[in-house]
């Protein structure tokens, strides 16, 4: 789509969320619950943190106020996309038992949202982020169809990230902060001299949208003024990760004495795993009810982290942390590309914020470069 931008107002966004749902679309977006930035439910812009930052650090997470009524003044929410199109918790089958034998319900759609959903808020590396769960559970030869249901007809309004937290890296991997692709619409958040939104379209029922909304013409310095807030973001990202040979440098650190350091640290408590808006691994848990005639085969989140993860007869191929850290690392920024052509990291630094230990990858990273200097070719 050629680019078109237009400027909305705060009504503006108020009435980009009455338009989604007049259209069948389950709106959702930021919301402040329990101290943190979540992704749920938004009815209108009341519904949105308005006024509000999150401050972020290794290990630190807190809200703070802003000095202004910006909504979307924050970095990426705890959780991204992933738990609306790939549930924690799936329900797989359901058996009932009778007196003349079994009956097996496949529950299509149960606990799904209804109607289609429109992301609202959504960040560059979420939308990356999507973007890789689309190639792994969608484009290869068998495909997932519980997500497939649940991701057909998304409706995605993102927004450029003006404020990075201080655990982002998303300008290292490439993924951020500005939106590049899949989006139907595209929002700059601007506070002076009026609170405003240079909106930009980046698919045909995107305009669709736009057009029923009291939306003007954006200036030339509406436009300047939304790069500016995308150039400022890369010059205040909270982390940097040098990716320039990277998957050669973890291949050359199988033995690395820097898995052992990461080791005395590291609590395997998957809790970087659980945050992560890319990780896909699962496993299968089958329970009953107490009479016996209802039984139900679950399918659940699982982590690279757990020592039953790795278990096959006779025991856990990984029965080590140190070996735990090193398959998840290894293959977030070296084998995935192998696997399906693109790093595993979206550079939304959850797992960094979320450590309870502090283990910060972009410093493992670092130090595991420095220490596979003589092992790692160079380029000529």
């Amino acid at each position: 789509m050629h680019r078109r931008a237009q400027v909305i107002d705060v009504d503006g966004l108020q009435g980009l969320i009455e338009a989604l749902a007049s259209r069948g679309y389950t709106v959702m977006g930021p919301n402040v619950r329990d101290g943190a930035v979540v992704l749920a439910p938004v009815s209108s812009v009341g519904d949105l943190p308005r006024g509000v930052r999150d401050g972020q650090d290794a290990a630190h997470y807190r809200l703070e106020p802003r000095d202004d009524d910006a909504f979307f003044g924050h970095a990426a929410a705890v959780q991204g996309a992933k738990p609306v199109f790939f549930p924690s918790d799936q329900l797989l089958w359901r058996a009932r038992r009778s007196d003349t034998g079994f009956s097996l319900d496949e529950p299509s759609g149960e606990g799904a949202l209804a109607g289609p959903v429109a992301l609202l808020g959504a960040r560059a590396c979420d939308l990356a982020a999507v973007a890789i769960h689309d190639e792994v559970l969608l484009r290869r030869r068998f495909s997932d169809a519980h997500y497939a249901q649940r991701r057909e007809g998304t409706f995605v309004v993102a927004v450029t990230c003006g404020e990075p937290g201080g655990t982002c890296f998303c300008a290292s991997t490439g993924t951020g902060p500005r939106p590049a692709a899949g989006y139907d619409l595209l929002l700059t958040e601007l506070l002076t001299p009026e609170h405003r939104f240079v909106v930009e379209v980046g698919t045909p029922r995107g305009a669709e949208v736009l057009d029923v909304l009291a939306a003007t013409e954006a200036k030339p310095a509406d436009v300047t003024a939304a790069d500016d807030v995308a150039a400022r973001a890369v010059e205040r990202m909270g982390r940097a990760l040098d990716t320039d040979g990277l998957r050669d440098v973890l291949y050359a650190s199988a033995e690395s004495p820097c898995w052992d350091d990461i080791a005395s640290r590291c609590l395997a408590c998957t809790s970087c795993t659980m945050v992560c808006p890319t990780c896909f691994c699962t496993s299968v848990e089958d329970m009953a009810d107490l009479t016996g005639d209802v039984a139900e085969r679950h399918r659940v989140w699982d982590s690279c982290f757990s020592q039953d993860f790795a278990y096959i007869h006779g025991g856990s191929l990984r029965g080590e942390t140190r070996s735990r850290y090193r398959q998840w690392m290894t293959h977030k920024l070296a084998a995935w590309q192998d696997q399906f052509g693109m790093y595993g990291c979206v550079g939304c630094g959850r797992c960094i914020t979320w450590c309870p230990a502090a283990i910060d990858i972009t410093v493992e990273a670092a130090a595991l470069r420095a220490s596979a200097a003589p092992l790692v070719p160079t380029a000529t």
